[in-house]
């Protein structure tokens, strides 16, 4: 009798086993992406201007979140009509933060002395943040509500100054709460 029962707690035991095994390599492998109406995960990174910022550091303003890379072209392409967007909006309620997954800093830092663009600028080169995001595509660009709920997703580059870009965010900015 007693080897049957040995026999019978192993079995489960190794039923226990393999199931923590499959859900941990599941949990591993599946990448959580976040999208509109999402919750947008916190985040904590100091920027080339030397502020350490949080997501809930924009004090009732959209967030306007741009993960790129200098050796994107398509983001290198959208960062002069990224800069005249923030420009634009800097006055109205809206922060753009753009955090690079350079891995190199010093052709980081090189870029952007030549482009000097006037938002918000930080390295993030292990891609924390972006993985907690779920971007793996750049630019991948996340507007963020004053509630912390991602309000839109934009992937790919895009042109910045166009009309229904600066529509929709003037709209945003009417309808966020205060």
């Amino acid at each position: 009798m007693q080897p049957f029962k040995t026999e019978r707690i192993l079995r489960v035991l190794i039923g226990i086993l393999l199931g923590t095994f499959v859900y941990v390599i599941f949990d591993a492998v599946h990448e959580r992406i976040i999208g509109v109406g999402d919750s947008a995960p916190g985040f904590s990174i100091r920027t080339d201007n030397g502020r350490t910022i949080t997501a809930r550091d924009f004090g009732g303003k959209l967030l306007v979140l741009n993960f790129w890379a200098t050796w994107c072209p398509p983001c290198i392409s959208e960062l002069p009509s990224l800069d005249r967007f923030s420009e634009e909006f800097s006055d109205s309620g809206v922060v753009v933060l753009a955090i690079s997954v350079d891995k190199d800093e010093k052709i980081y830092r090189r870029f952007l002395e030549r482009a000097q663009p006037g938002f918000l600028t930080a390295r993030d080169p292990e891609a924390k943040i972006s993985g907690d995001y779920g971007t793996f595509k750049y630019p991948e660009t996340y507007i963020i509500d004053t509630n912390g709920k991602v309000v839109r997703k934009l992937i790919a580059d895009q042109d910045w100054t166009d009309e229904r870009i600066v529509t929709d965010v003037k709209s945003l900015l009417r309808s966020s709460p205060t």
